[in-house]
């Protein structure tokens, strides 16, 4: 199990001191153990944990951005160093060429064919992609097309 192992990770970081690491996944297990309680779950299954590290994920990424626009690159530098560890956890990401096919078979199915039907076919595609891209890249693909 995914829970499993970022405990059995921590243990190895903490015995490597590797205090980037350690971190990280102390924050990643307490906020998997936030949603148990939450939730009310006796036990936390591998789509629970995806889904915190997800949400962990897309937090730095919005925490990146908004440093970088404070100027604060220190601060970036390290949310960046807490997303990579964050990204090895995760499934691996759909390319942009995937990504398009998907898009396309998409509005195939769906027949959009105007940028007013781009709900349909984001609904259609992140059904799909199941968290394997980031909807943004996906919505940008989508007006591309739709354009």
């Amino acid at each position: 199990m995914l829970f499993d192992k970022l405990q059995a990770d921590l243990k190895q970081a903490m015995l490597a001191k590797d205090a980037a690491r350690t971190g990280t996944l102390r924050l990643l297990i307490s906020a998997a153990k936030y949603l148990a309680i939450e939730k009310k779950l006796t036990e936390l299954k591998d789509a629970d944990v995806t889904d915190v590290l997800r949400r962990q994920a897309k937090q730095r990424r919005d925490s990146i951005e908004s440093f970088e626009k404070g100027n604060r690159h220190d601060l970036a530098d390290k949310e960046r160093a807490e997303l990579a560890i964050i990204e090895t956890y995760l499934p691996k990401q759909l390319s942009t060429d995937e990504l398009t096919a998907l898009v396309k078979a998409a509005i195939a199915e769906t027949g959009a064919t105007s940028k007013a039907q781009t709900g349909q076919v984001m609904k259609a595609v992140m059904a799909n992609v199941a968290g394997r891209a980031d909807g943004k890249e996906v919505n940008r693909i989508v007006s591309s097309l739709l354009g």
